[in-house]
């Protein structure tokens, strides 16, 4: 009998935040991916309140979604934490409009110091990486397209990958309904997983609406704009803490034979 071809699983992901919003039990957006002793950290929400100033110091780049406070706002702590060490300068990839906000109104010598003037290791604290729209672009060695979706301010998801590897993860950011970001996936057929907001219960569809996310039903509608998403697993993120258990019924009301499962913090997984 002949062996079942070995898989690779080249990527771990690690879930130190995954929530909508913050209280003892939850954190806010943050996930790390390692590959080929890299390690790069999607959206800073949770970042230093979920990592130890080891795990803070070995990330060689972070990618910023959105310019909201719940996906940046680490930065500010881990770049302090940082310049402190030996760390290398840290890589933070984004779209050219999410940088302008960080380099305005984060990183501005008022709000927070401009670490990008503020030595560590070999070179600044923090360096800056623009990554244009659905253009492939290496970060520290990872693969990245950045994928515009439909949130209140330009936001971006992520198809992330390993050259040479057949993979790709992909993270939906903070986005309410959008086209974009199924056809890019539609055209991904190593897509291994999916991350997927979804924040407000179906009851809430007017607030979900006007703050640009989804409901579960708006959810289920996405993600059926996924051409295989019966082969993909999908992990809902983002879910706002007030609504927490009402949003985790309705997800499980989700049909359609699809894998899908609610990330928790401290999950990890071999894709």
């Amino acid at each position: 009998m002949t062996a079942a071809p070995r898989i690779a699983r080249p990527f771990e992901l690690v879930v130190v935040g995954c929530h909508g919003g913050e209280t003892p039990k939850h954190r806010t957006s943050g996930f790390l991916l390692n590959a080929r002793g890299k390690r790069l950290a999607i959206d800073a929400g949770s970042l230093t309140s979920g990592l130890t100033l080891k795990e803070q110091n070995a990330l060689d780049a972070v990618l910023i979604s959105h310019g909201h406070m719940d996906h940046l706002r680490d930065l500010a702590t881990l770049a302090d934490n940082r310049c402190q060490g030996s760390a290398e300068p840290l890589v933070i990839a984004s779209t050219k409009a999410t940088i302008a906000i960080l380099k305005k109104h984060f990183f501005n010598g008022l709000l927070w110091p401009d670490f990008t003037k503020i030595p560590a290791g070999n070179g600044p604290t923090i360096v800056y990486q623009t990554l244009k729209a659905e253009e492939p672009t290496d970060v520290v060695g990872f693969e990245v397209s950045a994928v515009l979706v439909s949130h209140t301010i330009e936001s971006a998801g992520f198809l992330v990958r390993l050259p040479g590897e057949q993979g790709a993860i992909a993270y939906s950011g903070d986005t309410g309904p959008t086209d974009r970001l199924w056809r890019v996936l539609n055209a991904a057929p190593d897509l291994r997983a999916l991350l997927l907001e979804v924040s407000f219960p179906n009851e809430q569809r007017e607030l979900a609406v006007s703050s640009g996310h989804l409901t579960p039903d708006t959810f289920a509608r996405e993600l059926a704009k996924l051409e295989r998403r019966r082969d993909v697993p999908t992990f809902a993120y983002h879910i706002k803490p007030t609504f927490e258990r009402q949003v985790e019924r309705e997800l499980a009301k989700v049909r359609g034979g699809v894998d899908l499962s609610v990330l928790r913090i401290g999950d990890h997984f071999l894709l």
